[in-house]
């Protein structure tokens, strides 16, 4: 059993709100974070049929990806759709949290799942959305502790460059200081100057780990008072962006990556737009409703664009350009990310104390709202 908060802050670390575009409205929805959990549900979208088996199955909390509360309310009708199931979750304590475009963005989140499913490699942002600050840390620490501080620091997100983790620099010197009146000092003695081997470690990560990184620095480092620097870096950090372009591992027809993708997504059909013969070497993709950037995918020379809700004059604006287009559909091109995030959910509760016994199942009823004839 943990607190609802735990899962919260795991999601958090996943997919960041502040990743989230401004009208969006990801979060703990119902619910409070102290109320107790032993089973969450993860699904797409917080249904009847997702609620009914919440309450049957005994779940406290869903994690879904699309907000159950959207706009702002001015009433609840529990004759009415949105009233009735938020009172049945009250009434069940069942908390709801929602990931949406944060985790649209997020790595590792809807569309680089989507990229996944549609066999694409060497990803890159599409619609770029922002790009992380960083920040430089200068620590220094009596020789003995260094590494101690080193494991602190990097487990708490520090020292990732590229594809590369765990980077620092090291200087050895000597530090000075004279402890004061009513001090409590590890090394030395209140009134007299103390000269200590000392070791200067510099490292980065990005700004929205400053928190978390100071807080372990300081649990894992032996002085009453640390002494580190933190500086702002113009070096640029991760970009972030809805959708990515990826490429396929040799040029193919239309036709045959079509394929790929309804295969890939499981899908029962999907729409193409054909926009002549040309050849599929690179794509470009943005999860649900993603109509709006065709002409994007175009400009950035891509031969074919994967989305969902697709209109008839979108698909005319990509012919005009010479862009082919997948309509693949809302709910195919985001329901693979359901079984990630309980899989990283459960890893991730199975590190906290009590998570190992919280239940973790990913919603695999709930269909596409569009059938063909």
């Amino acid at each position: 059993m943990v607190k609802c908060q735990v899962v919260m802050d795991a999601m958090e670390r996943l997919a960041p709100k502040k990743l989230a575009e401004d009208w969006d409205n990801p979060g703990l929805l119902v619910g409070s974070p102290s109320q107790e959990v032993n089973k969450v549900l993860v699904c797409l979208d917080v249904r009847d049929e997702v609620i009914d088996r919440a309450i049957e199955g005994g779940y406290d909390m869903i994690v879904s990806h699309h907000p159950l509360i959207f706009r702002s309310m001015k009433k609840i009708r529990t004759d009415l759709p949105d009233g009735r199931k938020l009172a049945r979750l009250l009434k069940h304590d069942i908390a709801v949290f929602a990931a949406h475009t944060n985790l649209d963005i997020a790595r590792g989140g809807v569309n680089d799942v989507l990229a996944e499913r549609c066999g694409l490699g060497e990803l890159q942002p599409f619609d770029t959305t922002g790009e992380e600050k960083l920040v430089k840390l200068a620590v220094y620490v009596p020789r003995d502790y260094a590494d101690a501080v080193r494991d602190a620091i990097f487990s708490a997100g520090a020292g990732h460059i590229g594809n590369y983790s765990e980077c620092s620099f090291n200087v050895d010197g000597k530090g000075t200081f004279k402890p004061l009146e009513g001090t409590h000092p590890f090394i030395g003695t209140e009134g007299t100057r103390e000269a200590v081997d000392e070791v200067r470690i510099e490292t980065i990560f990005p700004s929205m780990l400053q928190g978390k990184v100071v807080r372990e620095l300081v649990k894992a480092h032996p002085y009453e008072e640390p002494a580190y620097d933190l500086y702002p870096l113009a070096n640029k950090g991760a970009v972030y962006s809805l959708g990515r372009i990826g490429s396929v591992e040799a040029p193919v027809t239309l036709d045959v990556f079509a394929a790929r993708v309804k295969e890939g997504l499981g899908a029962d059909s999907i729409r193409v737009v054909r926009a002549g013969e040309r050849l599929i070497k690179k794509a470009a993709l943005c999860s649900g409703s993603g109509a709006e950037f065709i002409e994007k995918a175009a400009f950035m020379g891509c031969d074919v664009y994967i989305t969902g809700d697709v209109r008839y004059h979108d698909a005319q604006r990509a012919v005009e350009l010479g862009i082919h287009v997948i309509d693949a559909g809302h709910f195919p091109t985001e329901q693979p990310v359901v079984p990630v995030v309980a899989e990283y959910l459960r890893d991730e509760l199975g590190k906290v104390r009590g998570g190992k016994d919280v239940e973790v199942a990913a919603d695999d009823l709930l269909k596409d709202f569009f059938s063909f004839m």
